[in-house]
């Protein structure tokens, strides 16, 4: 047995089933030990290392288990490192294993030669180790398998050429070698009794409590349910917790945030407490005035705690465990007054996104194109947002349902994710459908070459479908808009406008489905084909880029102020000629309009 074979039985042990991966000479060894070992675990070609990283990172977000990704010396990686450093940020457990030039060409500026440990050293910061002689392993794989899956981070293995090829040996009962084992297992740190009387004391004092959950609560949603009724309490969610409660319940609303939704500025606004649960969410300016709110974070990680706030208390534990002990110690609120003023201005917002999605652009408005996807999501859809305008309209269009899992790059916001990230999940969890929603910036940089990744692998998915809904505006929209607002300059054209390319052909012509919709009678229809579909489908939404993401607090006197400086870049040579400044008083009004139903269909044009 070969090095490179005992690295691929030991990823089998750990239960490891598939490898996203790109061939080069610097990991020849592994790959013809994967031809002797009948391509198990499973290579997942992907088009390019950067969406290996990708779709390891998705496959570990929608999967819950860790993600593994091979890449060649030098080039390769070099690629991973994007993807990686989106795992790093989201707190995703990867494992990336590379290859290297050979011991003996090392200080030779030989050729791809790179100083890996040294370029690793941040992104696999927690572990990153080069394996030089054979009695390294299992040690070295089984570290980076263990710290990357309980610290949820990402860890590196570097493995030489000619090393890969000598024949393994394992490490002997003798000094200086380090015997491994198999296994993470699971830990749930809870917080000393005295805090959670401390918390409890807190909380029960609150007469207007907000929650505010992030990923970290997504093991914890039937305690995060039960401490909300308790306490009557809102419950807003940062954008990798989307998932982590239905936004069908009544109190849930939504995102937070600049892609956030106005009751959750709200609630923030207008609570006196304060429960963070699992969330790193960094904008302050969209938690309650210093001083106005007393606050408590419960956050498994030490390092991230007390971070974002003033917190009263910092409860460092598992949500869940730690909700469990606390939920004995909590009174139940009788007066419901807050309660009733939450649910009240999140029922409102839903019919004020109902209106916005309802409103008239040319040809088509990208609100609703998502508010038509809200009600026919299947129930156990897998949803993946690109960076951009796409990431508001999921944040605030998308209401996901009990078993539903959503996510998009959280804190790198790195662009050309969406499609990897599903095509990642369709290999954890292929008895699933999956939706990306891109931009065509996002479908260009990365989609259109993964969509070859689709059509390589599709039938071996239970479930083959994944719809991939391109809002093509021809325009890189969410950076003109912040020109805009932020700078006052008028759209830089040669950086913004983007060529009108046929995703749907495209997607035919490689044995898939597509369409492409202009008209709004015919976006719901097209969402009911593509997930009925026996196939993977994209569909080419042609929509409107003067349609703004207008922020969930902003005012009328805002709007009036953005429109002044959008207006001053008109004057200085805007292409849009003006027809942002309508559309954005055309959405914004909808807040506005009196409360009730509209009795009209989001297909009803106003």
């Amino acid at each position: 047995m070969k090095v490179s074979d005992h690295i691929l039985r030991r990823l089998r042990e750990w239960g490891v089933e598939h490898v996203f991966g790109y061939p080069g000479d610097g990991i020849n060894g592994l790959l013809a030990a994967w031809g002797r070992a009948g391509n198990v675990p499973q290579f997942v070609q992907a088009r390019h290392e950067e969406m290996c990283a990708f779709e390891a990172v998705g496959y570990a977000k929608f999967t819950g288990r860790t993600g593994v990704c091979a890449a060649t010396s030098g080039p390769g990686a070099i690629h991973l490192l994007n993807g990686l450093y989106d795992a790093k940020l989201d707190h995703v457990p990867v494992v990336a294993i590379v290859g290297q030039t050979a011991r003996s060409a090392m200080g030779g500026a030989y050729q791809q030669e790179v100083d890996l440990l040294s370029l690793y050293k941040d992104v696999a910061s927690e572990f990153c180790e080069m394996v030089t002689v054979p009695q390294q392993l299992p040690n070295v794989l089984d570290r980076a398998m263990r710290v990357a899956t309980v610290r949820r981070t990402v860890t590196a293995v570097i493995v030489p050429a000619d090393v890969q090829d000598l024949d393994y040996e394992a490490p002997g009962h003798a000094f200086k070698m380090v015997p491994s084992s198999l296994g993470a297992g699971r830990f749930a740190p809870v917080p000393a009794d005295e805090e959670i009387e401390r918390c409890a004391e807190i909380l029960n004092a609150g007469e207007r409590v907000a929650v505010l959950v992030g990923q970290g609560a997504r093991g914890a949603r039937a305690e995060v349910g039960e401490l909300a009724e308790l306490l009557g309490a809102g419950v807003a969610k940062a954008l990798l917790g989307k998932d982590v409660l239905p936004d069908t319940l009544p109190y849930v609303t939504g995102a937070i945030g600049l892609l956030g939704t106005r009751p959750s500025y709200e609630l923030m606004r207008d609570c006196d407490t304060l429960l963070v649960i699992g969330s790193s969410f960094p904008y302050s300016q969209f938690l309650p005035e210093y001083g106005k709110a007393r606050a408590v974070q419960i956050e498994i990680d030490p390092s991230m705690a007390g971070l974002r706030y003033p917190f009263e208390l910092n409860v460092l534990g598992d949500a869940a465990e730690t909700l469990k002990r606390l939920m004995p110690l909590l009174r139940r609120k009788t007066d419901r007054s807050w309660r009733e003023a939450v649910e009240l201005n999140t029922a409102r917002w839903w019919e004020v996104m109902e209106r916005r999605a309802a409103v008239s652009a040319d040809p088509l408005n990208p609100e609703h194109v998502v508010h038509a996807l809200d009600g026919l999501l299947p129930d156990d859809a897998i949803v993946a947002a690109d960076s951009g305008s796409a990431a508001n309209w999921y944040a605030r269009h998308l209401r996901l349902r009990d078993g539903m899992r959503g996510s998009l790059s959280g804190t790198l916001a790195t662009m050309g994710c969406g499609v990897p990230y599903v095509i990642g999940a369709k290999f954890g969890l292929p008895h699933r459908p999956a939706v990306a929603l891109v931009g065509d910036g996002a479908m260009q940089m990365n989609g259109l070459a993964e969509l070859i990744t689709v059509a390589k692998y599709w039938q071996q998915w239970e479930d083959p479908r994944l719809v991939v809904a391109v809002l093509n505006n021809r325009d890189l929209n969410q950076v003109t808009w912040e020109m805009r607002a932020l700078q006052g300059a008028p759209q830089f054209e040669e950086s913004q406008q983007l060529p009108d390319v046929p995703y749907a052909v495209v997607a035919r012509e490689l044995g898939l489905d597509g369409a492409r919709v202009e008209d709004p009678e015919e976006v719901e229809p097209v969402w009911r084909q593509a997930l009925a579909g026996d196939r993977p489908f994209v569909i080419d939404f042609r929509t409107d880029p003067a349609v703004p993401p207008i922020p969930p607090h902003a005012t009328l006197d805002q709007i009036a102020a953005a429109a002044a400086a959008a207006a001053a870049s008109v004057v200085r040579g805007d292409s849009d000629r003006g027809s942002m400044l309508r559309q954005g008083f055309k959405a914004k009004i909808q807040d506005f309009l009196p409360g009730g139903k509209t009795g009209g269909r989001a297909g009803e044009r106003h």
